[in-house]
């Protein structure tokens, strides 16, 4: 069992009324409450109130000294957060009675010394050109890309980037890496999945400026080449033991997959 009176109910501060819902659920638990920025390690779990950005940016910093993470969603699709804040009765209850089962994620981290939990992208600075990317698994050519970029994703990160530029959506259980070029200038330009413990080389083959984005997050890159592989830490998300909150259930509500035309 979790200690609830030593969460941390973590907030993002520019979302209207996440303080007082963070404040409110606090209460209840009898833990403390606090920003994004003020959380510490001593916390047994960390319960985000805002969206899929906020509880990305805590799972890195969770992940680190093996913190649980769980999420109440109030940004848009909130496809990671597993209720919605019309929930936190039943929530709480459920975290209360221990009715709930912590899932570790697969995490990637790369040679500047990023950790993501959806993905890492390269991409080139000038959005109006494309670029001529060499990949390299475990040091062994596998192909080039003309492409606007590359995203590296995690099982987890399959339902984010990686699905909008024609990526497998893939259960979270497995142990996989995706590689999808963005907008290839090829026909014969595909996806592809490999191992998780394959060491993936990005090598970069013009003089413009690139991009490496962490689960958001921007950094320039100066060197030839990123590589990128399995982190060591996994993230550890809370899941709820309910009928209605399994990995299929979230893409049929939040992403309608397989949800015929007029079908609710």
């Amino acid at each position: 069992m979790i200690d609830l009176k030593k969460a941390k109910v973590v907030y993002k501060p520019t979302i209207e009324n996440a303080k007082e819902y963070a404040s409110n659920i606090a209460k209840k638990l009898g833990c403390e409450f606090c920003t994004i920025n003020e959380i510490t390690n001593s916390a047994s779990v960390i319960i985000v109130i805002g969206g899929d950005g906020t509880l990305l940016r805590c799972v890195r910093y969770a992940s680190e000294y093996d913190i649980p993470v769980f999420g109440f969603n109030m940004g848009r699709l909130g496809f990671l957060s597993q209720a919605d804040l019309k929930e936190e009765d039943y929530v709480l209850e459920k975290l209360l009675n221990g009715d709930f089962r912590i899932e570790e994620r697969l995490m990637l981290s790369d040679t500047k010394g990023n950790t993501a939990l959806n993905d890492i992208v390269i991409k080139n600075a000038e959005y109006t050109k494309t670029s001529e990317l060499e990949l390299l698994i475990n040091n062994k050519p596998v192909c080039s890309y003309l492409a606007d970029g590359l995203i590296i994703s995690t099982p987890t990160g399959s339902t984010a980037y990686n699905l909008s530029a024609g990526g497998a959506v893939i259960a979270p259980e497995i142990e996989c890496i995706t590689i999808v070029p963005i907008c290839a200038h090829t026909l014969s330009a595909r996806p592809i999945v490999v191992s998780a413990d394959d060491t993936i080389t990005i090598r970069l083959h013009s003089k413009s400026k690139y991009f490496l984005i962490s689960d958001g997050t921007s950094k320039d890159i100066e060197e030839t080449s990123v590589t990128i592989k399995k982190h060591t830490k996994k993230a550890e998300l809370i899941l709820l033991n309910s009928e209605n909150k399994s990995f299929y259930d979230v893409l049929r509500t939040k992403l309608h997959w397989g949800v015929a035309p007029g079908e609710k």
